[in-house]
């Protein structure tokens, strides 16, 4: 399901764009005092923010409400999606949601909420 980003310092590795959807999912999960952040960028580059929808008639992590604001917004696909929070690995949901957008192997970046990467999970 998933694999270590490699390298002592997995920061390093990663592309500015990359590290911009980790800002936004950290910056939404903050302003907004939920448990997850997250942020998906589309195959033309626009990006889709969101946080862990918790009402009574409708549950939904970060990751599944921006992969829906994606494709509300006319996405065709996904490069790749960033959650911030304190979860060790991505729920199986979130992954099929990214999958069902992005295709398999969509990179599924997990941060803690310092932003800081730990894992990279690839949607299959």
């Amino acid at each position: 399901m998933s694999e270590l980003a490699a390298g002592p310092n997995p920061e390093t590795a990663l592309d500015p764009e990359d590290r911009k959807i980790i800002t936004l999912a950290r910056s939404a999960r903050a302003r907004n005092g939920v448990a997850e952040g997250a942020a998906v960028r589309d195959d033309t580059g626009r990006t889709y923010v969101a946080g862990t929808v918790e009402l009574e008639s409708l549950q939904l992590s970060a990751l599944r409400a921006a992969v829906a604001m994606a494709v509300a917004s006319g996405a065709q696909g996904l490069e790749a999606a960033a959650v911030v929070g304190t979860a060790e690995q991505p729920a199986e949901a979130d992954l099929a949601a990214v999958r069902d957008l992005g295709g398999a192997g969509t990179p599924v970046l997990l941060a803690g909420p310092d932003g800081t990467l730990r894992l990279v999970a690839r949607a299959r």
